[in-house]
């Protein structure tokens, strides 16, 4: 996130958690890292298939509610990255 974002962008967070805007995935976690050169935001969801995590992006990220609240969320973002892990124990 950019340097003194962190208020802003978690008010959009609870906002986007109690419009039910991002997925509801049993297991997910959102974390905040103070560490490093900025402030993180991690969400983590476990997804059984790369299908189900395609599925999801197509779903519930497509909806115009979603793709308004993300073009304000995304003005707090310095940069952004995905990686996709698969657990093995």
């Amino acid at each position: 996130m950019k340097f003194g974002h962190y208020r802003p962008a978690k008010e959009l967070l609870d906002e986007a958690f109690k419009k039910a805007l991002l997925p509801d995935i049993p297991g997910s976690r959102a974390l905040t890292d103070f560490t490093g050169d900025a402030y993180r935001l991690i969400f983590e969801l476990p997804f059984n298939s790369l299908a189900e995590y395609e599925q999801t992006l197509t779903g519930n990220l497509n909806q115009e509610a979603w793709q308004d609240w993300y073009k304000e969320f995304k003005t707090h973002v310095k940069s952004s990255y995905r990686e996709i892990l698969k657990q093995v124990k």
